[in-house]
């Protein structure tokens, strides 16, 4: 191989530390916009007002700081939604996240 031909090689296996750190806040804010949108979904369901559904929305992208993962917020979300009277189950919780996290993506990317 001439030495082009390696340099190339090379090249495109390098990803620069500026793209993955790029790439990691992308993450962060993808997961935090869609705990806060969980926070809304499950905030309506419970019937909070404004100012209510806020400080939730708030406090389950809190939560999520607990501890790696998700059950951490799905836990969250479940027991208030059943302390709330509002029958849940971890399914719905789970397929609310996944839909809130394609919604999460879509927004960021239209703010990009």
């Amino acid at each position: 191989m001439g030495s082009t031909t390696m340099t190339a090689f090379h090249d495109r296996g390098h990803i620069p530390a500026s793209n993955l750190a790029h790439d990691e806040e992308m993450v962060f804010r993808v997961h935090a916009r869609r705990n806060r949108l969980l926070g809304q979904w499950a905030a309506e369901r419970m019937q909070l007002n404004q100012a209510e559904t806020e400080a939730y929305a708030k406090g389950v992208v809190q939560a999520d700081f607990e501890e790696a993962g998700d059950e951490d917020v799905i836990r969250k979300l479940l027991g208030d939604l059943i302390a709330a009277g509002v029958d849940s189950s971890d399914a719905e919780i789970r397929a609310a996240m996944d839909a809130k996290s394609v919604e999460a993506r879509r927004q960021l990317m239209g703010e990009l």
